[in-house]
């Protein structure tokens, strides 16, 4: 199938796509947006307004067709909702009593968002919305317009959640006592904690319900995954679910085929040609990663650990830390403990948002340390780098298996339960935990080589997968193929 035809059937073709209003589920969807545009088709992007101011930039500098591309800014009710101004992303969020009051301020959307599609111009080819706004399946029925599920997560978490429901595999069992997951090439272990998904806490029966639902009335399914990657596994969930499933990731790698790897999200809070000078100045895969994404907070006592754990360690580390995690102990400790002067030269601390693909992609970096997030992840399989993995909820668990069991690139540093379940005064990896779990991915033997043997092995197939003529880039075309003929 060429480009050519491709491009032709999709030029009348009208897609809008609805991300979960979160920082790592909407970069993938705009990366989506850009794809699809770039075939010629019309793309209307969902949002809200707090969202659009984030999203257009990252659009302005991407300048990839982006005439194509609409973004649509519906008004986010904060105010009706009891949230705070502003609070349109979950990233804002910053009182866990805020979470059920912001998933119905975005089921609340499904008017406004009905009243676009019913008036869109052109006519709307499909929906694409991500598993996280059901309220779309309403609108999709109603107007008989198809409408597909995205999953930003990997399809192990995605089908094993599956599995594990339709066998009830947890009836009776202890909440720390393992299963072998069901249906999986590869026996994996996990025990209830660690396979709670998106909605499983009580009290969130009614939206796992609703998106449940709104999957099973979904005309398929994209992910941002690739059958190099996940290859047995994709099969068994599109055999499961009876749908077609279309995996075209991994969708990170759009960015830098466009000479983008910076802005990923956020602007950096770092002077980029600094941090380049300092990543030269080191050995090849010398340097050390740290990095919990958007969403987590570690609190201050786990933040010394591993300060501490970095510091005995003696390997040259980047460590992000988010501004909010800047606590007052944590200034005293830092500054009191002299910790910056103790590693000056080996270390750097930044404190905000650091571009973690061009971190990731440079020749010094040996291991990341990560929490899992399936984006980080694909980032580091994409950049052939080997992760130390540090789980801390969703289907984060589900991904240090795929890391550590499957493709076998990552060290486990032995979390096994939600961060959320911690005690009080309770952390969850000690320093010497740490410093030891370190050396053990950056070992420059025999078992260490072997791991970053494999790492740059995925990273190969996952940018070749994403190439013109391969397996994500055929899948995109097959599935826009299909919708311009299921229409």
């Amino acid at each position: 199938m060429s480009i050519e035809s491709i491009t032709d059937a999709s030029k009348s073709d009208h897609y809008v796509l609805v991300p979960f209003m979160a920082q790592g589920h909407m970069i993938p969807m705009l990366d989506i947006a850009q794809l699809l545009a770039n075939r010629g088709a019309r793309v209307s992007f969902i949002t809200t307004p707090v969202n659009a101011t984030r999203i257009k930039p990252l659009l302005d500098d991407r300048k990839s067709n982006n005439e194509f591309i609409n973004v649509v800014e519906l008004t986010f009710p904060c105010k009706e909702f009891g949230l705070p101004e502003g609070c349109e992303n979950i990233d804002l969020i910053t009182s866990v009593d805020h979470y059920k009051p912001f998933f119905h301020a975005a089921i609340s959307l499904v008017e406004p968002f009905k009243l676009y599609i019913r008036e869109a111009t052109p006519t709307v080819t499909c929906i694409i919305s991500d598993y996280s706004s059901f309220f779309t399946a309403e609108v999709g029925q109603s107007l008989n317009i198809p409408r597909i599920i995205f999953h930003g997560p990997s399809c192990l978490y995605i089908h094993g959640t599956h599995s594990i429901r339709i066998h009830n595999s947890f009836d009776g069992v202890a909440e720390f006592d393992s299963i072998a997951v069901p249906d999986l090439p590869k026996k994996i272990e996990m025990n209830k904690l660690q396979a709670w998904g998106w909605f499983s806490d009580p009290g969130w029966e009614d939206f796992r319900a609703k998106a449940a639902e709104a999957e099973a009335s979904s005309f398929g399914v994209v992910m941002n995954t690739c059958y190099e990657l996940e290859s047995e596994i994709i099969d068994r969930y599109e055999r499961l679910i009876k749908k077609r499933v279309w995996p075209i990731g991994p969708l990170c790698l759009y960015g830098n085929h466009i000479g983008l790897k910076g802005d990923r999200g956020k602007k950096s809070s770092v002077d980029e040609a600094q941090l380049l000078n300092w990543l030269d100045s080191k050995e090849a895969k010398s340097v050390l990663y740290v990095s919990f994404g958007s969403l987590v907070q570690t609190k201050t006592s786990q933040l010394i650990e591993i300060g501490l754990g970095l510091e005995n360690s003696k390997v040259p580390f980047i460590w992000v830390i988010k501004e909010i995690e800047r606590t007052v102990e944590f200034e005293k400790w830092i500054s009191t403990e002299r910790f910056e002067e103790r590693t000056k030269g080996r270390g750097i601390v930044i404190t905000g948002w650091a571009p973690q693909v061009v971190i990731l992609s440079h020749g010094s970096v040996g291991g990341f340390v990560t929490h899992c997030g399936w984006n980080s992840v694909l980032e580091a399989v994409s950049a052939g780098v080997p992760m130390l993995t540090w789980p801390h909820f969703v289907d984060q668990f589900f991904n240090e298996k795929l890391i550590v069991e499957v493709i076998e690139t990552g060290v486990a540093v032995g979390v096994n339960k939600p961060y959320h379940y911690l005690l009080e005064d309770e952390v969850a990896v000690k320093s010497e935990v740490m410093s030891k779990a370190v050396l053990q991915l950056m070992d420059k033997g025999e078992e260490g080589e072997e791991r970053r043997r494999r790492a740059k092995q995925y990273g190969d197939k996952g940018r070749k997968a994403m190439d013109e003529g391969g397996s994500s880039w055929m899948n995109l075309s097959l599935f826009m193929d299909f919708m311009s003929r299921s229409v």
